[in-house]
């Protein structure tokens, strides 16, 4: 089979062992490439799925992309465990290892400056849902409650619109008000875009999309924070991820 170097993070060396039994993409054991004092994590991939062409094409398939995803996330996390990675971009491959110490080469500098500034610390994701509305049965609406002209029925749309806005701006108030005090205990946070509420699978509307950088050490202190929040705002569900590598401030696009 031939293949390519298919590279997953760039670390300091470490002494902690990996997982025995720990695999990334197609099943193959993750190997460490040393060169100018730093750690790439690589594995050997199948040229006829990344090639350039080929990822165009696996581009389409969605299947394929969340295999490969959470192959290269599984990585990462056991990573996590035991040193600081710094996760490079899906389907970071090259031809054989000299290009990939190439890229240390090219790279050392800023490889050295992201690892140091992000030693030791961890990244937790934060979210904030306004709760959807409970699902009414329209069989069990007394007749009654029909609107009685169509006078009747835009005056109703018009005071389900304004209590939803309500809602929504309370939800976004809330939502300000925590990601500024998870600053506070944070040594750097990011914002980013809100889910997409038909693409993902969680209940509601993303009003808050956080990531917060946290040394190790004050990790529990900081889970302890979230968590008293959850119960503050009726409606609104506050939800924590983590502990992950630092992808959101390492520069690297995911």
């Amino acid at each position: 089979m031939i293949g390519l170097r298919y590279v997953y993070a760039v670390c300091r060396p470490f002494d902690l062992p990996l997982q025995s039994q720990l695999v990334g993409i197609g099943g193959a054991p993750p190997a460490l490439l040393h060169h100018h004092g730093l750690v790439a994590v690589v594995s050997t991939v199948p040229e006829a799925d990344f090639s350039e062409e080929a990822l165009k094409a696996h581009l389409e398939d969605l299947d394929w992309l969340s295999a490969t995803a959470r192959a290269h996330q599984g990585v990462i996390d056991a990573l996590t465990t035991v040193t600081t990675p710094l996760p490079l971009r899906l389907a970071t491959v090259f031809r054989d290892d000299s290009g990939i110490r190439t890229m240390i080469e090219a790279r050392e500098d800023d490889f050295r400056a992201v690892l140091d500034r992000l030693a030791g610390r961890v990244e937790w994701g934060v979210k904030v849902f306004l709760e959807p509305e409970p699902a009414e049965s329209a069989a069990s609406a007394p007749a009654a409650a029909k609107p009685a002209s169509g006078r009747d029925y835009l005056r109703r749309r018009r005071q389900s619109s304004h209590a939803h806005e309500e809602k929504w701006q309370r939800a976004e108030a809330f939502a300000r008000s925590l990601h500024e005090r998870l600053c506070r205990h944070a040594e750097d946070c990011r914002l980013h875009a809100p889910q997409n509420s038909a693409l993902s699978a969680a209940p509601g509307q993303n009003v808050l999309n956080g990531a917060y950088l946290v040394p190790r050490g004050r990790s529990e202190e900081f889970v302890e924070l979230v968590d008293r929040t959850k119960d503050e705002a009726p409606g609104i569900r506050v939800e924590l991820t983590g502990p992950w590598a630092a992808y959101s401030f390492t520069g690297e696009e995911r």
